[in-house]
């Protein structure tokens, strides 16, 4: 830390992150006991509202540059939204701990009086595949932005009928509803959450990550751990079409290939599992 007693964290500027940001500073406060001061970084992702998320391929366009600070010295931790992380850190960096994850579940979002939308929105391969399904004859776009922006687009009828999002993220925003609009919470086994999803991620240099690593959650990280790994084997980003959710007893799994998959973990060791899940996408 740069004086001892002050953390220097670097975060992105959405209010999404901000609010990610405060909780881990609140937590470092009352159990590191040293001050926090907040680092706001535009990523690439954020500065490009242009750009199609699956043409860029969404590696890294959430975390690039909060990494480059780490890496210059200029933070001493990054907070990630887990789900945004690629599955490999750079050079010099690893991956301290994951908090305690909020609910995993998506949120559909649709515009009242809306049953059968004709165009929905989300930049998500995983969402999209998913979805399909239940909502056939629906085109798909992608709305960039942040939540507010996007639940006022649908509310207006601008662009699209509904979108997804994450129920973790409408929750830590203290969104529980929207005038004009219906939100439903998606059960895992209907959509499949994105790996690590509804967990905060906090990122040091290599040789650092034990002081922070106070703050993680056990449980939380085993799954999340088997969660990516899972994800590192199918392809390794977040514009993967991929869901993976990990508890105590099941790992729930979705690919374009298989379709949805439940899994004993129980019966399996996470070698086994992953092994279990190419073959059957083979």
């Amino acid at each position: 830390m740069s004086d001892g007693k002050v953390c220097r964290l670097a975060t992105r500027k959405s209010p999404l992150a901000l609010r990610q940001a405060e909780i881990v500073s609140k937590l470092i406060r009352s159990t590191m006991n040293v001050d926090v001061e907040l680092l706001p970084i535009s990523t690439s992702g954020d500065q490009r509202l242009d750009w199609n998320l699956q043409d860029k391929g969404g590696k890294g366009l959430f975390t690039k540059e909060l990494e480059s600070a780490l890496l210059a010295g200029e933070a001493d931790l990054a907070v990630h939204s887990a789900k945004d992380l690629p599955t490999d850190s750079p050079e010099g960096l690893c991956l301290s701990c994951f908090l305690e994850r909020e609910d995993v579940r998506d949120v559909l979002v649709l515009r009242e009086g809306v049953v059968s939308p004709k165009v929905l929105a989300s930049g998500s391969p995983r969402r999209v595949a998913q979805l399909k399904n239940r909502f056939p004859e629906a085109n798909w776009i992608e709305m960039r932005g942040n939540v507010e922006t996007r639940l006022k687009k649908i509310a207006l009828h601008e662009e699209a009928d509904g979108t997804i999002l994450a129920a973790a993220g409408l929750r830590r925003l203290g969104i529980e509803r929207y005038a004009g609009l219906i939100f439903e919470h998606l059960n895992v086994e209907e959509m499949v959450p994105a790996p690590g999803q509804a967990a905060i991620a906090v990122q040091t240099r290599l040789g650092e990550g034990h002081k922070f690593s106070g703050l993680g959650h056990p449980a939380t990280e085993r799954a999340v751990g088997l969660e990516r790994r899972v994800l590192e084997v199918m392809g390794g980003g977040c514009q993967v079409a991929v869901g993976a959710f990990s508890d105590s007893t099941y790992l729930r799994f979705f690919h374009q290939k298989t379709g949805f998959l439940k899994l004993d973990a129980r019966n399996y060791s996470e070698e086994e599992l992953t092994d279990e899940l190419i073959g059957r996408i083979k």
